[in-house]
C-alpha cells in the first residue's frame, strides 16, 4: 500500500474519557469505593477514532458527522486536528454529543457511564450532512460508514452513499444498508445473530458463522462480510470461497475498546491500496493486535503496523502466525504441548521441566506472562527481565518450538487458540490447582504437571542476589 490515499467517513461521532485513579476509602452514603481522579484522557471514539487511525496510517482523512453545540465537540475538533483528521462536522443545536467516560481503578474497569441523544438527526442537519458528502465523495477512493445507532446515518444519508464502487459498513444494525450493496460489512457476532435472526446458543462460533457464509452474503447484500470475535479473531467471507481466518492478540476485554474501529480502518485502507482482501484481513489483525497492547482508545500508525506485519520470522510468534502454523503441524498428525509461566529468570529447573515437556510431544509452545501480567502474579520489582529478554532466552531452547506472549493472568484464551494435545506445568501444582484444567479436557487435550525441582526457583535466586554484598552484585565493570 505506496499510493497516497483518500478515505471519507461518516457517521456517529463520539468522545471517549478515561477517569483512572486508586480507590482510598469507602463511600458513607453506600457501599461503594470512592475514586480519587487522578487523570483524564480524552480521545474521538466511534467514527472520530476510525478517521483517526486511518490518518495514523498514512490516509488522507475527511470526517463528517453530528455534534452537539457543547464543550465535547470542541474537545473532539481540537484532538482531530491534532491528528490530521480533515473534521467536517455539523453541529446540531439543543443536542449532546455522544460522551462515553470509562472509570478505571489500575487496570479495573469500575463503571462506564454514557451521555448521548439517540434520535435522528433533525432534517437541517441531515442535509447539511449531505451536502458535506456530494462535495468530499467525488475525491474519495474509500468511504467508511461507521452507525452505531446515534442517529447520524439516517435513510437519506444512506442513500446518499448507495452505488459507491468501495464503500465499508461498520454498523449495528446491518439490514438498513443492504440496499446500499456496499463492498465490506463488519459486524460482531451479536450483529449477525440480529442480522440472521437466530439465537446465540452456539458452543463453536466459527462452525456456526462457516456454516452460514452463503446467508451471510445474502442477507447483507454485500460482496464480503468480515464477522469479528474478539480474542476468536475474524471471519472473512467471499462468494464462492471458504470463509479466511484471522487470529486475534489475546488481551483483557477492557483493553479491546475501539480495536474494531482499527480493524475497519486497516481493512479498507489495505482494500483501497489494492490488497487482496486476505491481505488486508490480515492486515488489520495486526493493526488491532498493536492497540490491544495500550490503555485507552488508541491508534496503530503505519510504521508500527508495518513492523507487526513484517515480525522477524523464528520461534517468537504472533497469534495468526502461530495458529496457522499449529494447523500446519495439525495436519501432519503432530502432537501439541503447551506451557506457560513467567520465566523471569531462567534456571535450572525451567529448563529440566520444559525439557521433559518436549519430549511428550512433537512440538512444545512456549506462552510468557507479559511484563504487566508478571507485575500483577509476582509482586513490585517484577519482573527482573523484560517479555521480549525473557521470550528471546526461551526462544534459544533447541527444544522449545514456538514462544509467544500474552497480557492475561491465565493463559486461556490463547489455549482455546491453540488447542493442545497436552498442557503441562511445572512446579507444585495439582491438575485440580489449574484454572485451566477444565478448559483444555473440555477441548480433548490431557493435563499433566511435572515434578517439582526443589531449591530451584526464581524468587530463591533473586533472595540469594540481594543478600550478596553490594560489590559483588555489580558483577564486572
Amino acid at each position: 500500500m505506496d499510493r497516497d490515499i483518500q478515505a471519507v467517513v461518516v457517521g456517529d461521532v463520539m468522545l471517549d474519557s478515561w477517569l483512572r485513579g486508586p480507590v482510598k476509602r469507602i463511600a458513607q452514603e453506600a457501599p461503594v469505593p470512592v475514586v480519587s481522579v487522578e487523570a483524564t484522557e480524552d480521545a474521538p471514539g466511534g467514527a472520530g477514532n476510525t478517521a483517526a487511525n486511518l490518518a495514523a496510517l498514512g490516509a488522507r482523512v475527511r470526517l463528517i458527522g453530528p455534534v452537539g453545540d457543547d464543550a465535547c465537540a470542541e474537545q473532539l475538533a481540537t484532538a482531530l486536528s491534532l491528528l490530521g483528521v480533515d473534521a467536517r462536522m455539523v453541529t446540531v443545536p439543543g443536542r449532546r454529543t455522544p460522551h462515553k467516560q470509562r472509570l478505571m481503578v489500575g487496570e479495573q474497569l469500575i463503571a462506564r457511564y454514557d451521555e448521548e441523544d439517540r434520535d435522528p438527526i433533525p432534517a437541517a442537519a441531515e442535509a447539511r450532512v449531505i451536502e458535506e458528502l456530494r462535495e468530499s465523495l467525488p475525491g474519495a477512493d474509500v468511504v467508511i460508514a461507521c452507525d452505531y445507532g446515534a442517529g447520524g446515518c439516517t435513510d437519506a444519508v444512506r442513500r446518499a452513499l448507495a452505488g459507491l464502487p468501495l464503500l465499508v459498513v461498520d454498523a449495528h444494525a446491518i439490514t438498513p444498508w443492504r440496499t446500499c450493496a456496499p463492498a465490506v460489512v463488519l459486524p460482531n457476532y451479536g450483529e449477525v445473530l440480529q442480522l440472521l435472526g437466530e439465537d446465540g446458543g452456539h458452543d463453536d462460533r466459527v462452525r456456526f458463522l462457516t456454516e452460514r457464509s452463503g446467508r451471510l452474503l445474502a442477507e447483507s447484500g454485500a460482496r464480503m462480510v468480515v464477522t469479528t470475535l474478539d480474542g476468536e479473531g475474524t471471519l472473512l467471507h467471499q462468494e464462492g470461497r471458504p470463509p479466511y481466518r484471522t487470529y486475534a492478540e489475546p488481551a483483557p476485554d477492557h483493553m479491546t475498546t475501539g480495536a474494531g474501529d482499527t480493524y475497519t480502518a486497516a481493512f479498507a485502507l489495505w482494500l483501497a491500496g489494492g490488497a487482496t482482501p486476505e491481505q488486508a484481513a490480515q492486515a488489520a489483525q495486526a493493526a488491532a493486535g498493536v492497540v490491544v497492547r495500550r490503555p485507552g482508545t488508541a491508534t496503530c500508525t503505519r510504521q508500527e503496523l508495518l513492523r507487526a506485519l513484517h515480525r522477524e520470522d523464528g520461534r517468537a510468534q504472533t497469534p495468526e502466525r502461530l495458529a496457522a502454523r499449529l494447523d500446519e503441524h495439525r495436519r501432519r498428525g503432530q502432537r501439541i504441548v503447551f506451557t506457560n509461566g513467567c520465566f523471569d529468570v531462567l534456571h535450572r529447573g525451567h529448563v529440566t521441566y520444559l525439557e521433559r515437556a518436549a519430549r511428550l510431544g512433537d512440538v512444545l509452545v512456549v506462552a510468557v506472562n507479559s511484563d504487566a501480567s508478571t507485575a500483577r502474579l509476582k509482586g513490585p520489582g517484577r519482573p527482573i527481565n523484560s517479555c521480549e529478554d525473557r521470550m528471546s532466552v526461551l526462544a534459544a531452547l533447541g527444544y522449545v518450538d514456538y514462544v509467544i506472549s500474552f497480557e492475561e493472568d491465565t493463559p486461556e484464551r490463547l489455549l482455546r487458540m491453540v488447542r493442545p494435545d497436552l498442557y503441562v506445568k511445572g512446579g507444585d501444582y495439582t491438575p485440580e490447582m489449574l484454572q485451566e484444567a477444565p478448559l483444555v479436557r473440555a477441548m480433548g487435550g490431557e493435563v499433566r504437571v511435572l515434578d517439582y525441582v526443589s531449591d530451584r526457583s526464581t524468587t530463591a535466586i533473586i533472595e540469594r542476589v540481594r543478600s550478596l554484598p553490594e560489590e559483588d552484585q555489580a558483577g564486572p565493570s
